[in-house]
């Protein structure tokens, strides 16, 4: 029941009709029996700074940040968490006494579902394919869990090169185009292989990242941030040839679960979390055809 005690979380984008997010957290509220509520907010072009200042002004507990403003938001908040910075972009903003502060939960998100399987990067070679935001997040996870190899392969070298030396004050990244002999060679040494692109992504299920399965170790995991579909050419692939498999489904949600945690203090059911986006994402095929 909401009240007039009850606290203000949201989400803000533009646009914001597709995100799964209040679905997901609303679920996670009603489990913790804690009285807030997570609305999503369209947010149009020339009035971020209006939105900030009014969610403070309106005593919201904090709000998410997707598409187009994880960049933006930056110079309009009071201070930013370690990941953030070094990510270069917020997810979640916290507001406590007027103050706003920016986190980036993406790099302990990408982190959460590798730790449920056991796996630990400490030590591991890992090669990430694709040069944007996504890659950052997961760049600045890896190093700070202790991977101790990294590799990076795009389509454009320069682009690879530039996302490696933005690190290079904490880990040297090696990076290539992603058709090269080089880069090849990491996919053949490597413990771990994530896909951050879009390749895959509905309604581009028939794509995939240039990867020759017979250079790839059985044991090694393949994670694609991508969770629709829930199996990609690139996950469908990888089971074939014998390897253990990620989503990004165990991402999203753990991405919302350390939000959940700054926000309200208490750690949420993730897999009543998991359940609720499941359901959104059921609803939201059922609609398309």
């Amino acid at each position: 029941m909401v009240s007039g005690k009850t606290i203000n979380l949201a989400v803000i984008g533009d646009p914001i009709a597709h995100s799964m997010s209040p679905q997901m957290h609303n679920a996670a509220i009603e489990a913790a029996g804690i009285d807030y509520i997570y609305t999503a907010c369209h947010v149009k072009e020339g009035h971020l700074q209006e939105a900030v200042d009014g969610f403070a002004a309106l005593g919201f507990r904090g709000f998410n940040v997707t598409i187009p403003y994880k960049q933006t938001i930056l110079p309009l908040l009071d201070a930013l968490d370690d990941a953030a910075k070094m990510i270069g972009a917020v997810n979640t903003v916290v507001i406590k006494d007027g103050r706003k502060k920016g986190y980036n939960t993406d790099a302990a998100g990408f982190l959460s579902p590798l730790k449920a399987q056991g796996m630990s990067v400490k030590g591991k070679r890992a090669v990430v394919f694709g040069a944007g935001g996504a890659a950052r997040a997961v760049l600045y996870g890896l190093i700070s869990a202790g991977a101790q190899c990294l590799t990076v392969g795009a389509r454009n070298e320069e682009k690879a090169k530039a996302l490696a030396s933005s690190f290079q004050e904490m880990r040297e990244i090696a990076a290539h185009e992603w058709h090269k002999e080089s880069f090849a060679a990491a996919i053949r040494e490597a413990d771990l292989i994530v896909n951050t692109t879009p390749l895959g992504m509905h309604p581009g299920e028939d794509e995939t990242v240039p990867i020759v399965w017979d250079d790839v170790r059985r044991e090694a995991i393949i994670y694609d941030i991508i969770y629709t579909p829930a199996v990609t050419r690139f996950l469908r692939e990888a089971k074939e040839h014998g390897c253990k498999t990620i989503n990004g489904e165990a991402m999203l949600v753990g991405q919302g679960a350390e939000a959940f945690h700054l926000w309200t203090g208490t750690e949420p059911n993730r897999q009543v979390m998991t359940d609720a986006l499941r359901k959104a994402l059921q609803s939201k095929q059922s609609a398309m055809h």
